[in-house]
């Protein structure tokens, strides 16, 4: 079995759920140590650091015997849950995949940049330049991890292997959360008119926002991400079948396109309440934005992108600049000065009940970044 894949198998049968997602999920620490063992092995200068309690960034270090560029290959470790899933931490290989949770978001990147390290490690090392290999925590929530990693260490050039399907991606979308809550007066079931329901009031919110939802989807968009959308996320409210319910709280989330402000979606039910308020003097209803991330896009002629484009062409394979739809912490590096480009293996099932890697795509993955190694640095 490939080296690669023999460290992937390991990646996924190690439950890495977040547990800011997941109230009691394990988090990174037993990969962190599996991670750091691998490149420490390899021979690179290993550094594993808390940002959070329990919850480590790996960084591995490969210098180069001479002066050169710095490349970072960067991944996170954690996954969202399990629910509905049988056994998810039990890699199976079908008909050249790897099924289990993670193995596509994103163990199978973290396997083919490690593995990348390691080849150059033991194969004779960097004639020149440095590499800098990032295992990071907390990504499927705020990326704690890449904030830590973008204080401490920087690169003129970075791939971020989530998966691209091999494809050289080089912008994603934002995304913003906000809450809203609309507030009735409780009452017995049987005198309404003691009572205001809050959960048909947040159903007005709703279709306000199911309204802004279809102006964006038929807005111009971007040429590579498509247009911007909005999607109710959570809603909860109401105490027992025979009491008005006096509250209602809705958790949406808002994705968003360069050169939208951070509190686009924040301001648009902001207007929402505005207008229902007017309708309706007894409407009650408050906003808050609960975080927020930015979207992200490169030049197609920054020095990293060129880079793994001349790999890819060499290779003959399609080195075509597309953009992906979630959110990366591509955007986070390079807020720190690191241009960053993403580039992973091929696979389905993000965030699903049946999640998968292409295996021969995490090899060629692990080549790719092999070679963008040599030639950048």
């Amino acid at each position: 079995m490939d080296s690669a894949i023999r460290l992937l198998r390991d990646l996924v049968s190690i439950d890495s759920v977040n547990p800011t997602l997941v109230p009691g999920g394990t988090g990174e620490a037993a990969i962190a140590d599996r991670i750091a063992t691998a490149l420490r092995a390899a021979g690179l200068d290993v550094q594993v650091s808390e940002v959070a309690p329990g919850r480590p960034n790996v960084v591995g270090l490969l210098e180069g015997r001479a002066p050169g560029r710095a490349l970072m290959l960067c991944g996170h470790m954690d996954t969202v849950g399990v629910e509905g899933m049988t056994a998810p931490f039990e890699p199976v290989e079908c008909d050249g995949r790897l099924f289990g949770r993670g193995a596509q978001d994103m163990k199978g990147g973290l396997a083919a940049m490690i593995d990348a390290a390691t080849r150059l490690a033991t194969g004779g090392g960097l004639d020149r330049g440095r590499l800098i290999v990032a295992a990071v925590a907390d990504e499927e929530h705020a990326s704690l991890g890449a904030d830590a990693l973008a204080r401490e260490q920087t690169a003129d050039g970075a791939v971020v292997t989530e998966p691209t399907d091999l494809a050289v991606a080089i912008c994603h979308k934002g995304f913003e959360w906000v809450e809203v809550e609309t507030r009735g007066r409780a009452a017995h079931g049987s005198r309404p008119a003691e009572g205001r329901d809050a959960i048909l009031q947040m159903g007005r919110v709703l279709a306000r926002l199911e309204a802004i939802n279809v102006g964006l989807m038929r807005g111009s968009g971007h040429p590579l991400l498509g247009s911007a959308s909005l999607h109710a996320s959570t809603i909860d409210g109401g105490r027992e079948l025979s009491v008005y319910p006096d509250r209602c709280r809705l958790r949406f989330e808002r994705r968003t396109l360069m050169g939208e402000p951070p509190d686009v979606g924040l301001t648009e039910v902001q207007t929402a309440l505005a207008e229902l308020g007017r309708e309706d003097v007894e409407f009650e209803a408050s906003v808050r934005q609960l975080f927020s991330r930015p979207a992200y896009e490169i030049g197609d002629d920054q020095p990293v992108c060129l880079a793994l484009a001349q790999v890819l062409r060499r290779r003959d394979r399609d080195a075509t600049v597309t953009g992906m739809s979630f959110w990366t912490d591509a955007a986070i590096l390079a807020q720190a000065g690191t241009p960053a480009v993403l580039f992973g293996p091929r696979g389905a099932g993000l965030h699903g009940r049946e999640e998968f890697v292409e295996i021969e795509s995490v090899l060629t993955c692990r080549d790719v970044l092999t070679d963008l190694a040599r030639d950048f640095c």
